[in-house]
């Protein structure tokens, strides 16, 4: 299933960003902590690659406990700050604003050593859709100043908002990267809801999310659903023994499995399911080189193409 979603605001979007960032110092970046690598837009740190950065693992109350620690390692091995979020119940919240402060810091020292005696922090904060970002800032600001929703794409454009007196945030909409070479991350992020449903077909997506819960955490399927399947059985046949066990069956008394993808997305979404995170650190080299090949490949077809149209023409 190769999943692709890049509307035409999120252009608009990335322009706006790149003609802000000289008006901030650092830039928050929320992942998901369910999909720390899936979660991460590449083109962020292409336009903020000056700046002092902060990457929040949100949702880390959905995501393993474990699996969140090793991320966390991972990222502050390549020189990021790292903070574990729960924008829903507010944890977190001040460990950002101290942690910008010390990035700060030598800076502020500086520009008060010339005689600017207050120097306010100015971050922009961004991420994928349906990341948290709106629940985060209404959280850490203390009252509702951005839009919510539980749909990708809720914030259209940008606004400052004023935290503390020293402290600045620019909110910006939720953007993805044009396209997804790695095949699984479109996978990963259309299983958490950061892909528009209305623009995917939900069985197949369920039935896709069921093979990987079968490969993966092939228990939890039998302790919650309460269904086996024998080797070589597909996930689509697995989905419909779900159904069935849950009593979601159509008039003719067959399983009804589009209500069934639905409603296993959603328990999945809204931590049913348990505590899950969907990748690790040690699967990314593989997934680069499978994407890199990828590309390869596409781009010695598209040479091909070419060289065919020129030999005919």
């Amino acid at each position: 299933m190769n999943i692709q979603w890049y509307p035409g605001h999120m252009t608009k979007t990335r322009r706006m960003m790149e003609e802000n960032l000289a008006l901030v110092d650092v830039v928050i970046e929320l992942l998901d902590a369910r999909v720390p690598y899936s979660s991460k837009n590449p083109d962020i740190d292409a336009l903020a690659k000056n700046k002092y950065r902060i990457l929040l693992l949100n949702k880390s109350d959905l995501a393993d406990e474990e699996g969140t620690k090793l991320w966390a390692s991972y990222y502050e091995s390549q020189g990021f700050a790292v903070i574990l979020t729960d924008a829903l119940a507010g944890k977190g919240m001040k460990a950002v604003t101290d942690t910008a402060k010390t990035l700060m810091e030598e800076k502020i020292k500086r520009q008060r050593e010339r005689g600017r005696l207050f120097v306010p922090i100015r971050a922009m904060i961004c991420g994928i859709p349906n990341v948290g970002k709106s629940t985060f800032i209404n959280k850490y600001v203390g009252k509702s100043t951005a839009k919510t929703g539980d749909k990708p794409g809720v914030t259209r454009g940008k606004q400052w908002i004023k935290v503390k007196k020293d402290f600045e945030l620019l909110d910006t909409p939720g953007i993805l990267w044009p396209k997804f070479e790695d095949e699984t991350a479109g996978l990963l992020l259309a299983f958490t809801g950061a892909i528009n449903d209305e623009i995917l077909d939900v069985e197949t997506l369920a039935t896709e999310f069921v093979a990987f819960l079968m490969r993966r955490y092939p228990a939890l399927l039998t302790q919650r659903y309460k269904v086996t399947w024998e080797e070589g059985e597909r996930a689509d046949q697995v989905l419909e023994k779900i159904a069935l066990a849950r009593g979601m069956k159509t008039k003719g008394s067959q399983a009804d499995t589009l209500r069934c993808a639905k409603v296993l997305l959603d328990e999945y979404r809204g931590g049913k399911l348990g505590r899950l995170t969907l990748e690790g650190p040690e699967e990314i080299k593989a997934r680069e080189e499978a994407a890199k090949a990828r590309l390869q490949e596409k781009e010695a077809k598209q040479k091909e193409r070419k060289r065919q149209f020129q030999k005919k023409n």
